[in-house]
């Protein structure tokens, strides 16, 4: 009994895999498709391009892009704190203090570190 409260779901991720195939296997087979050796070059903005197209990033752009994930979902929890502020209380405010606290402490060290510097 419990599996087909999920079939609804199922039924409507089929649905959305078999439009997806569709629509990929239509516009192969409908659209134009006449690849040259021009065509499959990563486009560098008219540039002849220099270099493989896949190249490879420094560790430092994930870290600050891991940090920026990092303090924008945590920042996020700002939004139903303050709609409650006011029935939460001293107890609200303070484990609200003590998590920007926390917040803080890790981005004075992530900037001591100099995570936050671009080259």
């Amino acid at each position: 009994m419990a599996l087909m409260e999920f079939a609804p779901i199922g039924v409507l991720v089929l649905i959305a895999v078999l439009v997806a195939g569709l629509i990929l296997v239509l516009s192969r087979w409908m659209g134009p498709y006449k690849p040259t050796v021009r065509k499959r070059e990563p486009y560098e903005s008219g540039m002849t391009p220099i270099g493989p197209a896949n190249r490879r990033y420094s560790v430092k752009f994930y870290l600050v892009a891991v940090l920026f994930i990092l303090f924008d979902i945590e920042v996020v929890f700002f939004l139903p704190w303050a709609v409650v502020f006011r029935d939460t209380g001293l107890y609200g405010f303070l484990v609200m203090a003590v998590f920007v606290v926390v917040l803080s402490i890790g981005l004075i060290y992530e900037w001591r570190v100099g995570a936050l510097e671009w080259e």
